[in-house]
């Protein structure tokens, strides 16, 4: 049995949990609502404020295949993310370091991005997702991402950060807030 799997997530107030016939947990809250198809071989109970995860069947531990025990924990933190996503939501901040790179906002929910290329980028985002930019003088621009889905979130934040990754010889790059970069020296460092 999966270690992660066992632990029974709690559910807290003004979030409703829903399982449906089909296996799909859904999960509503004061950020929002969402859903997730649970492979059928995992049982799902919700009960006395709690969510446990075990296997369809009656299974025992010794009786589940190596895939049974995989999605056992998979399923398990999946669904704790959507808890916490609806009730306090998710927070990712990217900065940008570069002479020159700017974000500005854009009507719709889009952002244009200033990266040192030739053109802008443009970038639309869903209706999920809050974004805010924070440009100050003598300090690196910042993006702020809000969601209630951390994986929609994550692969954002991946989006962004692919148009510039932070190179290992200056810094430069779109990177998030806090990350440390492994620093090379140059050329002339090595040539002794």
């Amino acid at each position: 049995m999966s270690r992660i799997g066992k632990l029974p997530i709690s559910i807290p107030e003004k979030v409703t949990i829903e399982v449906s016939g089909d296996n799909v947990v859904t999960v509503k809250g004061p950020k929002g609502e969402l859903s997730q198809k649970v492979d059928p071989s995992i049982a799902v109970t919700v009960e006395n404020g709690q969510i446990t995860f075990g296997y369809a069947g009656g299974k025992t531990v010794n009786e589940a295949t190596k895939q049974e025990h995989a999605y056992h924990g998979l399923y398990r933190a999946l669904v704790n993310n959507m808890v916490i996503g609806v009730s306090t939501g998710f927070k990712k901040e990217l900065e940008l370091v570069g002479v020159g790179y700017r974000v500005n906002d854009k009507p719709n929910n889009a952002i244009e991005l200033l990266l040192g290329y030739t053109h802008p980028i443009y970038m639309q985002f869903p209706a999920e997702v809050k974004i805010e930019t924070k440009s100050e003088r003598n300090k690196n621009p910042l993006i702020t991402l809000e969601s209630c889905d951390k994986q929609l979130l994550g692969l954002i934040c991946a989006k962004i950060r692919s148009f510039r990754k932070p190179e290992p010889y200056k810094g430069k790059g779109v990177k998030f807030v806090g990350e440390v970069i492994r620093r090379k020296s140059g050329k002339s460092a090595g040539a002794k």
